[in-house]
């Protein structure tokens, strides 16, 4: 009954998916969300990002064709905010998520071979904006790089259209330092901070998160491959820089300062594509079901454990 409800794209599914993440919002926030106005505002200006980072990743599919004509990738982003609602707390981190969201719109959009310069500033100058605000996100750079040798072989001059987008954030950062803190960086500009202590896994709510996102995306993952060759030559490469996306989010989760899921959020916006162009080749009815369904129980369990 789940993936017959977002077996079409129609308005009502993103709908329900903004209504499902905004609901998640307000019971994993609501000791903090409603102390004070202050708290409010800045639980609005969330809440706000996590649901036009869901309506962006809904865009950047529709345009570039990344699934068939469905739902089950905004369903999946719903979901994963469910498997890993720590995810809505961090403003730092739902913005820079935000901004990686627009260098990939961009990036992926460059198999038009439209307007590829631009769109190589563009992706740049999004990726350094993130790492402002979460500085890992700076391993998004790996992807332009993947994004140049895909669609850039011939032309060297666009290896430095990327760099201006850089110095114009660097110029922006340094501008606003000392303009407001009469210095040039500050120490919260690049927080180097890594962390391989997984010792906030050691939990049975943490291990069955872990271990369902896992096993699921190692098997997603195969399948994806496996049929990556009935894709359209023009945009098979959007595919293998979504791949790359999601193992980059990956790494970020392992090295990850902060380890109580919300350093899975990178993940959510690939994931979400890879599922659901696995969804749509399953063609056994009730193991669709039950393979959506994990996604939903796991999330209840995890609340009486």
């Amino acid at each position: 009954m789940i993936t017959s409800i977002f077996s079409k794209s129609k308005p009502i599914n993103i709908i329900i998916v903004l209504v499902f993440v905004g609901l998640l919002f307000v019971i994993s926030n609501y000791t903090t969300v409603f102390i004070n106005f202050n708290s409010s505002l800045s639980g609005l200006a969330k809440l706000v990002i996590a649901l036009f980072s869901v309506f962006l990743s809904d865009f950047i599919i529709s345009k570039n064709s990344l699934t068939k004509k469905n739902s089950y990738a905004i369903m999946t982003f719903g979901l994963l905010f469910a498997l890993f609602p720590e995810a809505l707390k961090y403003s730092d981190l739902l913005l820079s998520n935000l901004f990686i969201l627009f260098a990939l719109r961009r990036i992926i959009s460059l198999h038009t071979r439209v307007n590829v310069k631009k769109k190589l500033f563009d992706a740049a100058f999004w990726i350094a904006m993130a790492t402002l605000f979460y500085f890992l996100a700076i391993l998004f750079f790996a992807i332009l790089i993947v994004a140049l040798i895909y669609h850039s072989q011939n032309d060297v001059k666009n290896t430095i259209v990327p760099l201006t987008g850089v110095i114009t954030v660097a110029v922006l950062m340094l501008s606003y330092n000392i303009i407001f803190y009469d210095v040039f960086f500050k120490d919260s500009n690049f927080n180097l901070s890594v962390s391989i202590d997984y010792t906030a896994y050691n939990s049975t709510e943490s291990i069955i998160k872990l271990t369902t996102i896992f096993v699921a995306f190692i098997w997603i993952v195969v399948y994806f491959f496996k049929n990556l060759g009935d894709k359209n030559k023009k945009i098979r490469p959007s595919y293998f820089l979504i791949a790359w996306s999601a193992i980059i989010a990956i790494l970020i989760a392992i090295i990850s300062p902060v380890k109580n899921g919300s350093e899975f959020l990178f993940l959510f916006a690939p994931f979400s594509i890879i599922m659901a162009n696995y969804i749509e080749v399953i063609t056994e009815r009730w193991f669709k079901e039950l393979f959506v369904s994990i996604f939903i129980i796991i999330p209840l369990v995890s609340l009486v454990l």
